[in-house]
């Protein structure tokens, strides 16, 4: 899953969000430096990432995406998937909207700035003012978030390409996305309620 599931799917909880966003930059034992509350998140972030590679659906949509991206289909679904949870917020967050949701988020990492991988420190003011989380409900966002990812991370990646792929593929991909998140949606409530 990409930024916005994995925020989404921390619930409520601030310290939750941050470890989850935070996660992909926290390597191995690395994890015991941070607070025990954001440690919660940094796990259910590869708590996440194990339920979500392993999923029947998932591996289906990365054989169906291998032809065209071959060992980049699983960060390529991870982008499509985030426009699809953007696109239907409303459906598995019916109090809150993705706006609001994206901007607390916001005030809640300058809250956590002292913490933050240097990693993140270097692009969060451009992730804030761009508005980021909220782009990803948009082709023309998501377009965007994936030249970025071309320019500064994975140079593969080509943005044109991956949007027409999602264009093509629309329905099936939507379709497996509705089932695989109700799926995913009732893990991480279960992984919550363990801790809290």
């Amino acid at each position: 899953m990409n930024y916005l599931a994995h925020i989404f799917l921390s619930g409520n909880n601030q310290s939750l969000q941050i470890g989850n966003f935070i996660a992909d930059f926290v390597k191995g034992n690395q994890l015991y430096s941070y607070p025990a509350d954001i440690q919660e998140g940094i796990s259910l972030h590869r708590k996440i990432d194990t339920f979500t590679d392993n999923h029947p659906i998932v591996l289906e949509l990365y054989t169906m995406l291998n032809p065209s991206f071959g060992r980049y289909s699983p960060i390529l679904l991870d982008m499509y998937f985030d426009y699809f949870l953007a696109n239907s917020f409303r459906s598995y967050s019916p109090n809150k909207n993705l706006w609001i949701f994206s901007w607390q988020f916001y005030g809640n990492l300058i809250q956590h700035y002292s913490i933050l991988p240097t990693p993140i420190k270097k692009f969060i003011y451009h992730f804030m003012i761009t508005n980021r989380l909220y782009q990803y409900k948009s082709i023309k966002g998501l377009h965007s978030s994936l030249q970025i990812m071309s320019t500064y991370k994975i140079k593969a990646i080509n943005a044109d390409k991956s949007i027409h792929v999602l264009i093509e593929n629309k329905d099936i991909l939507h379709r497996q996305f509705q089932l695989f998140f109700t799926e995913l949606l009732q893990y991480t409530s279960e992984e919550r309620s363990k801790t809290h």
